[in-house]
């Protein structure tokens, strides 16, 4: 089995043997980890979606309520966050958009809204989410976590983490199958920093590839993650060049989607490694630059 070839998001497809997709972080919430990536009105965050389509995204992930341990937010609360975001994006800037829930009646609301593929940060602890991506020939984001949305887990204890993720997602794809997602419209995330210590989490990176074997693309969601910030002892906004460090090796092991805070310095890496990568052709003069720019 392998669905690594074409990727179809309701009437997006994307063609991961050729390109490597960028995700805009797009977070409608006030208390995400990452300051610079709230935007928590309506307005902010249209100007951030249209920046991030002028930097290269691919796609923008649309969030309503922050994965750190705290109080839930209200569905309808969530609905309001997210809906009118996603109507905009899609009207004003026609990109695809990626709504980040837990819940089943945020996922339809937003799906309704425009919305092709739906990142479940759950693990479909609700079954419901795969039943309504169903529904709607939507993309389905599966990611490996222990315990329940919005509650630290201390002190993480695996027997073999790669063992036990690799069985948690395979268990969580056939149950999105059986609810009817089609293969070539699911995507697995390891869960980097959910329920895991720094170690588990490169050890999951370094064995990318090992995880592909599943038959499904990696939603590649390292972007300046715990994990990094405890192996440099750096706060989130100096997690620049670790992010980048931790994408080329999630690329060189086979991710081809790579959600990011930073569009337009990962778009930039991203190209750079189609080309290194032999994805695409490199050029063999240097021609055009010099004619452009005058510059040897």
């Amino acid at each position: 089995m392998d669905h690594q070839g074409l990727l179809r998001l309701r009437d997006v497809v994307l063609d991961l043997r050729r390109r490597v997709y960028v995700v805009g972080v797009l977070n409608v919430t006030t208390d995400s980890f990452y300051a610079a990536a709230r935007h928590p009105d309506l307005a902010s965050a249209v100007r951030r979606a249209r920046e991030m389509a002028e930097e290269g995204a691919d796609l923008i992930e649309v969030g309503g309520e922050s994965a750190r341990p705290g109080p839930h937010v209200p569905e309808k609360e969530e609905i309001r966050r997210v809906v009118p975001v996603i109507e905009r994006v899609r009207l004003e800037l026609a990109l695809p958009v990626v709504v980040e829930t837990v819940k089943p009646g945020v996922a339809r609301r937003a799906l309704e809204a425009g919305a092709v593929a739906v990142n479940d940060v759950s693990g479909l602890a609700r079954p419901e989410t795969a039943e309504v991506a169903a529904e709607y020939g939507a993309g389905l984001v599966v990611m490996h976590r222990r315990g329940p949305h919005k509650v630290a887990q201390v002190d993480p204890r695996y027997e073999d983490v790669f063992r036990e993720v690799y069985a948690f997602l395979q268990e969580r794809t056939a149950r999105a199958r059986q609810a009817g997602v089609h293969a070539d419209r699911i995507l697995v995330d390891p869960g980097f920093s959910f329920g895991k210590t720094p170690a588990h989490d490169v050890e999951l990176l370094r064995r990318l590839d090992e995880l592909l074997t599943l038959g499904y693309p990696v939603y590649l969601a390292t972007s300046r993650k715990n994990y990094l910030r405890d192996i440099l002892r750096l706060p989130p906004e100096e997690l620049l060049e670790a992010t980048a460090a931790a994408v080329v090796l999630g690329i060189e092991r086979g991710a081809r989607v790579v959600r990011t805070h930073d569009v337009r310095f990962t778009a930039r890496l991203a190209r750079t490694l189609e080309g290194l990568l032999g994805m695409v052709p490199v050029p063999d003069t240097t021609e055009s630059f010099v004619r452009q720019t005058g510059r040897v």
